[in-house]
């Protein structure tokens, strides 16, 4: 089935005709894809009026927005680059991190289809395609070019029971408490856990509430990373969201399936996210608990690697516009499996939040401290200092100051 999944991704790429202006032969550019895409938002959004009649309007949304930032890091790295992270990497110089616009059509008893599309540019999408890692990962043809896909997806709402609702295409992971979008974020940075778990994923998803308080998820997708293709064979999903009151929700999430070469059952990726969240008028309180772990085939002896990584969350609504966060945190890579050296991470990040709601769009301008301190045998985070051409210095610890300012509309 995975083998599936990738060929329809190559058929879509090659149809339209984390180097991002690299081109392919016989592709369509950037330019081409982004006036084909917006042509077809403009049908969407009413240029067809057999589409903007049925289903209700309500039942239609769409919207972007533009996400900027500066990042000081005290360190004053000569490659400008944060270590070990893939969102908002860039520090000392102005960043886009994230443009974004979509539309999507919910499905509904009344018109069970439903759809959603939607484009993303900016520094964050580069992290999106992995590294080549002889026998581990390796990206999908065109990966560079769909990364910029934020949404490919339909669904249907099926008059099953309480409702079960189908989607295939590209869709948000079920896993993790935060999204690559930080405007849904408590805060403006991405914990490391959140960086190193899946942001999309690909494939086939169904959703079914049990009850009013519990309901459950199954996935059949392309793997832990959906822009790597390194076997033919399908990954599991399972998601559980328990909301015993109206305050407290607890999620269980877990991924099982091949993300190596070798596809025997003993390298199988087994991956587990627990997340429990109380909310209360303006306070939320969260935390969040990952571990993993796959025996490398590549190596001799197939040792057992394993990660894990936790973090706590609060944020308060002082007055009207004005919010504070806080999140401690920690990351151990013990076998340098996931972010490519041994090291234990623990960081603490606070964040000053104003947000200003207009009449059809919001801002959302953020001021923010990190503390990041990363030990072990290749851990560390990058200085100014240069030991030879091309090998730059590394430091234990990290103090950076990031003013973020988003913009955003949803209609």
């Amino acid at each position: 089935m995975q083998g599936l999944f990738h060929f329809t991704i190559r058929l879509t790429a090659s149809s339209a005709h984390h180097s991002p202006n690299k081109r392919v032969s016989g592709m369509l550019g950037w330019s081409e894809w982004t006036a084909v895409c917006f042509t077809i938002f403009s049908v969407f959004l009413g240029a067809n009026p057999s589409l903007s009649e049925e289903p209700t309007a309500s039942d239609w949304h769409y919207g972007g927005s533009i996400d900027l930032s500066y990042a000081v890091d005290f360190n004053f790295p000569g490659n400008h680059l944060w270590r070990s992270k893939t969102t908002t990497p860039g520090v000392n110089e102005p960043a886009l991190n994230m443009a974004v616009g979509y539309v999507r059509k919910d499905p509904s008893e009344r018109s069970r289809w439903g759809l959603e599309f939607g484009l993303q540019e900016g520094n964050d999408t580069e992290g999106l395609v992995p590294p080549a890692i002889p026998e581990r990962d390796r990206p999908i043809d065109h990966a560079t070019q769909l990364k910029h896909f934020s949404r490919a997806s339909v669904s249907f709402l099926a008059p099953i029971g309480n409702g079960l609702k189908v989607t295939a295409g590209l869709l948000n992971s079920y896993i993790g408490y935060q999204s690559i979008y930080a405007r849904y974020n408590l805060n403006y940075t991405r914990s490391y856990m959140a960086d190193n778990a899946p942001y999309f994923v690909f494939g086939l998803g169904a959703t079914y509430p049990m009850s009013q308080s519990w309901q459950v998820g199954f996935y059949v997708i392309n793997g832990y990373n959906y822009l790597s293709h390194i076997n033919n064979q399908p990954s599991y999903g399972m998601q559980s969201v328990w909301k015993p009151s109206s305050r407290l929700t607890m999620t269980e999430n877990l991924y099982y399936g091949p993300d190596q070469s070798h596809t025997a059952l003993e390298f199988w990726r087994f991956f587990s996210d627990s997340i429990i969240e109380w909310k209360d008028g303006p306070f939320t309180l969260a935390a969040s608990y990952d571990i993993g772990t796959e025996n490398a085939a590549e190596q001799t002896g197939h040792p057992r690697t394993f990660w894990t990584a936790g973090a706590l969350y609060a944020h308060w609504n002082v007055t009207g516009p004005w919010s504070v966060a806080l999140r401690p945190e920690f990351y151990w890579d013990r076998h340098g499996r996931i972010t490519g050296s041994e090291q234990f991470i623990k960081a603490i990040t606070s964040t000053l939040e104003y947000r200003l709601p207009l009449t059809l769009h919001t801002i959302l301008a953020r001021l923010e401290h990190r503390y990041d301190e990363s030990r072990g045998a290749r851990g560390g985070f990058f200085t100014g200092d240069l030991f030879s051409p091309g090998m730059i210095g590394l430091t234990p610890r990290q103090h950076l100051l990031l003013f973020s300012l988003i913009w955003f509309i949803d209609r």
